[in-house]
């Protein structure tokens, strides 16, 4: 019933947040009466109200044009695969020179790929774009099946096959397990478009180094916990109604609440540059929080195997790690070089965690082997923002444009 609960309480919340948009809209002159000091704190109010909603559709990635060399190029969103689960999108660009192909794999934790709107910019300086553009399990009828850690895998490599022979990918977060699996797999097989180098970020390879308190949450309950209390199922008012799922609202919520005070001192924040007429400072806090507030739902086969065999088992670290009844062996990939890249102010991928594909690697020369270490980030800073486009993407680029 949590589903159910959730969108109970959020049809009871719809009229209030709709009456504050009219309201922002209707300026009633007897309102006013008490002066501009509080016209501006009431209306920066309405509009505190009628922001309380999360979105479960896809934002745009709203990247129109990109500087290469020395012009702005447009660039074109288009679907190059599409299954029921993902998309593989294409930021296509017109320019007469070709770039290395790279594939951004974007998590699949309860955020859309949007969040990683940055990485995909700022790499499309220098390089032809693909990225994973993970369905909302809510909407994907049951008819379509399930999608588990084992079809995760088969989507990657499916999408790597797709952008065909010498391309790159880069894992960010959670997938780089699945991505590290699918080289693993096409190494072994000697698949035709096994990426030429792989670039992994901020990823639980090995969630035992230096447990962080989302890796403790996730060995400290049991899988039936994890079943009976996160796991819900989608109302039949959706396209995927009666699939089971782990709701997106509850990963924001355990998102949120391991920085709760940074929440609360943002939305003052926002409220006071509302009331104050200070738009652009206004706008950058709800440009983030319209993304950080867009959830999806995963499945429940995904979610549940997620947490047991990356977090509870780290089946990948210890070499149990299989696809399709098939031992995944990372000592297979012996060309494909690889870079990781940690931020030293990690609270939810440690350091030593992603570093750890290293000795999973070891059929690899050392000179196809790189780790990046920025030790004046968090996770996001690892993949967004200054020292992300400044201190990493370099390196980033450096690695892709020797493999070339």
């Amino acid at each position: 019933m949590l589903y159910h609960a959730y969108q109970f309480q959020d049809d009871l919340v719809a009229p209030f947040r709709t009456w504050a948009r009219m309201m922002r809209r209707s300026a009633l002159p007897s309102f006013w009466a008490a002066g501009e000091s509080f016209k501006s704190r009431f209306l920066a109010g309405l509009e505190m109200v009628s922001r309380f909603e999360l979105s479960h559709s896809r934002p745009d990635f709203d990247i129109t044009t990109v500087r290469v060399g020395n012009r702005d190029v447009p660039v074109t969103e288009e679907i190059t695969l599409d299954l029921p689960f993902g998309k593989l999108l294409h930021f296509a660009k017109d320019i007469d020179t070709a770039q290395p192909r790279v594939l951004v794999v974007a998590p699949l934790s309860g955020h859309f790929p949007t969040l990683l709107r940055n990485t995909v910019e700022t790499l499309l300086r220098d390089h032809d774009v693909y990225i994973t553009d993970w369905a909302n399990a809510r909407d994907v009828p049951l008819s379509d099946g399930k999608f588990g850690v084992d079809d995760y895998i088969d989507y990657l490599i499916r999408f790597l096959d797709t952008i065909g022979p010498g391309g790159h990918v880069l894992a960010v977060c959670q997938p780089c397990v699945q991505t590290l699996a699918a080289v693993s797999i096409m190494s072994e097989d000697r698949h035709p478009a096994t990426p030429r180098s792989m670039t992994l970020m901020a990823g639980p390879i090995d969630p035992r180094e230096s447990p962080t308190e989302v890796n403790e949450f996730a060995v400290a309950k049991s899988l039936a916990w994890f079943q009976h209390s996160v796991i819900s199922t989608v109302p039949w008012r959706h396209k995927g109604g009666g699939r089971r799922v782990y709701p997106g609202f509850l990963q924001l919520t355990a998102f949120m609440a391991m920085n709760m005070d940074r929440h609360r001192t943002a939305h003052r924040k926002l409220y006071d540059h509302l009331a104050a007429g200070e738009t652009a400072e206004a706008e950058k806090i709800k440009t983030f929080y319209d993304e950080y507030f867009a959830v999806l739902d995963l499945t429940e086969e995904f979610y549940i195997e997620t947490i047991d065999r990356v977090f509870h088992k780290a089946e990948l670290a210890t070499g149990d790690f299989t696809w399709r009844g098939r031992k995944v062996d990372p000592a297979a990939i012996r060309n494909t070089a690889l870079l990781t890249v940690e931020g030293g102010r990690d609270d939810i991928c440690a350091l030593g965690q992603t570093t750890a594909a290293h000795d999973l690697c070891r059929s690899l020369r050392p000179h196809l082997k790189r780790h990046h270490l920025q030790a004046n980030v968090g996770h996001y800073g690892v993949f967004s923002g200054k020292r992300w486009e400044r201190e990493i993407y370099p390196v980033v680029r450096n690695m892709i444009l020797a493999m070339e």
